[in-house]
């Protein structure tokens, strides 16, 4: 399988891909222990967009707290929208974190304007001409957060490296957005965020 077209998604930001149904995306780790979030539209002819991949939906189709290779992803309306084809990290990946937006660097005591997962979303569906009223939950790839036996969450650092890819085949034409996480405040990231890229498949 060629790389039809690459995007690169530069560290602290995030980017927008059109992919049609039966068509394959890779999200790419460049470097190696970047956690990235997974943001998924079903794509229509309105500037605004509204059904979407859904975790918490995903969770009750699946009976998964993580996702696994083989599944499916629905959106808000439990309808298929992704299938997890194939994953070369170590399998690490979140469906229970939100985005990170500024109320939560605010809490933990950045000053001033820091990015952040939320920020990146909108902007990347802007440049699209596309809008969304609300910041869904993503799926963050590569993201390492283990629930430990008393229900406490421990936040690690993610243990992708360089070239991981996990890729997913489209069940209906879709825009896929993908922030490379910007937290630098939390350990998930090493404190050192860095770039990702979308690859959509041939």
């Amino acid at each position: 399988m060629t790389t039809e077209r690459r995007t690169v998604v530069p560290a602290r930001e995030g980017r927008a891909v059109r992919v049609a149904a039966g068509q394959r995306v890779s999200v790419v780790d460049l470097e190696g222990g970047q956690v990235g979030d997974v943001f998924a539209f079903v794509a229509d002819d309105a500037a605004t967009t509204t059904e979407h991949l859904s975790a918490a939906h995903t969770r009750g189709a699946t009976d998964r707290l993580f996702p696994s290779v083989g599944q499916r992803f629905v959106t808000d309306r439990r309808r298929p929208i992704l299938t997890l084809l194939s994953d070369t990290s170590p399998g690490w990946h979140d469906m229970l974190i939100p985005a990170c937006d500024p109320a939560r660097y605010a809490a933990l005591g950045a000053e001033g304007f820091h990015a952040s997962c939320a920020d990146n979303l909108h902007r990347a569906l802007a440049d699209m001409g596309l809008s969304v009223p609300f910041t869904p939950q993503p799926v963050n790839v590569f993201m390492r957060i283990p629930v430990e036996g008393d229900g406490m969450l421990r936040w690690l650092p993610a243990a992708s490296r360089p070239g991981d890819a996990i890729t997913f085949r489209a069940e209906t034409d879709c825009v896929v957005v993908v922030s490379a996480c910007p937290q630098d405040l939390v350990d998930i990231n090493s404190g050192d965020p860095t770039p990702l890229a979308i690859d959509v498949l041939a």
